[in-house]
């Protein structure tokens, strides 16, 4: 978790940040500043969101904002965040869990986890895309498995967080894909959208969650992490070909 989070670190430094400049940013949202409202990233803890309490898969919609867009509490609701069109240098790509007359509910990568928010997908804001994959992570069982159209396309097994620090349960996704530059422990990690429920902070970075490698096979079958989960060689390198957004559900 200290190597995620200095690689997260020094992809942004490298990246200039999180977001990029949209190309007509609303001045006020609701009576408030649209640059004053918090960005829903992996860097921050917003309490005014909803919450996700499902653990089914979705529909398999992904949503990619072409600019800095606002996210809702509810339907026409109250202004509470920005969704930026970056994330670690990764285009954002969210799952949309819900879809009601012109909004979307999505999912957050914003502490607390389970975050979600609406966002208006009437206009022209938003790419629209079909996401065929699912990851799900069996704590109990210590097993990975991907799959696309419902059929299975391998299984792995994993090692997870420890008793101490457990792995997040719930429905989270594929952030970002960042090569690792810090360690050597593994090429790269895929932070997903959630964070550890135990440590606030690892090595001055907010504590994200990832699938990652591993040297050895040593923390497989065992619940050894600081949260994240521990992928075998041949599972990484599947998961590295699956699209952003693609919906992890850990239970």
């Amino acid at each position: 978790m200290v190597a995620l989070c200095a690689a997260i670190t020094a992809t942004l430094a490298a990246c200039g940040g999180t977001t990029v400049e949209p190309r007509a940013r609303p001045v006020a949202v609701d009576g408030q500043s649209f640059a004053a409202l918090p960005e829903a990233t992996t860097f921050a803890k917003i309490d005014s969101l909803p919450q996700d309490h499902e653990t089914a898969p979705t529909a398999g919609q992904v949503l990619r904002p072409e600019d800095d867009v606002v996210v809702y509490e509810a339907p026409g609701g109250r202004a509470v965040a920005r969704l930026p069109a970056t994330q670690l240098g990764s285009p954002t790509w969210v799952p949309e869990i819900t879809r009601e007359d012109g909004w979307s509910q999505v999912l957050l990568p914003s502490r607390p986890n389970r975050s979600t928010g609406w966002v208006h997908t009437g206009g022209d804001d938003f790419e629209r895309a079909e996401n065929d994959y699912l990851v799900t992570v069996d704590l109990a069982a210590f097993r990975m498995e991907v799959v696309e159209r419902g059929r299975s396309i391998g299984q792995w097994t994993v090692g997870t967080g420890s008793a101490e620090h457990p792995t997040p349960t719930g429905r989270t996704y594929i952030m970002a894909s960042i090569k690792e530059t810090v360690t050597t422990f593994s090429p790269y990690v895929l932070p997903l959208g959630a964070h550890s429920d135990t440590h606030e902070t690892f090595g001055g970075g907010p504590g994200t969650v990832a699938l990652h490698g591993w040297p050895d096979d040593t923390p497989f079958g065992t619940a050894t992490s600081d949260g994240c989960v521990r992928v075998p060689d041949d599972a990484l390198d599947l998961l590295l070909t699956l699209p952003l957004g693609t919906v992890v559900i850990v239970k």
